[in-house]
């Protein structure tokens, strides 16, 4: 298994939510995390599965662009990945 690190900061840190997008087409993803991500605490770890090849690029750029924090993104055994993403506020 191989994983693109965003950075080591909380990449070891369990996942508080974990969105299954599997099969959904962009941007998808991101409006299910849109709608989730205050689900969980601030800090925490929001986890989306995804295999979409969009959804590897634009996860991320969400997270600039509304200022979360993409910790990493691993590939999933059966195809995909799992983004990780950490709520700033």
């Amino acid at each position: 298994m191989t994983s693109r690190q965003a950075s080591t900061e909380g990449s070891t840190q369990p996942p508080a939510l974990t969105i299954d997008a599997l099969g959904k087409k962009c941007p998808i993803p991101i409006i299910m995390l849109a709608e989730q991500i205050n689900q969980v605490p601030r800090n925490a770890i929001v986890s989306v599965l995804a295999d979409d090849p969009a959804a590897f690029t634009d996860i991320p750029a969400w997270c600039r662009l509304k200022s979360h924090h993409h910790v990493a993104s691993h590939e999933l055994p059966g195809g995909g990945w799992a983004i990780h993403v950490r709520r700033n506020y």
